[in-house]
């Protein structure tokens, strides 16, 4: 397998977990009071939902696209 596909891999999962914690964070005490406050989550909260989603769309569309066939040249 190629590596660009495994860090792909790598990324989509960690991504996925990053995701997990901002869902997570979302229903914590802290995170209801200022939602119910201010009508946003936390910044810490923010970060890790956005971050997930991206880290794993970026490591989803290197699993699936990455790695293509390299040529060789051979002179």
């Amino acid at each position: 397998m190629n590596p660009q596909r495994i860090l792909g891999i790598v990324l989509l999962v960690v991504g996925i977990i990053l995701f997990a914690f901002g869902l997570n964070a979302t229903e914590s005490v802290t995170d209801t009071v200022s939602e119910g406050l201010t009508g946003k989550y936390t910044d810490k909260t923010t970060w890790f939902l956005i971050g997930g989603i991206a880290m794993a769309l970026v490591g989803g569309a290197m699993a699936l696209f990455g790695g293509g066939r390299s040529r060789s040249v051979i002179s």
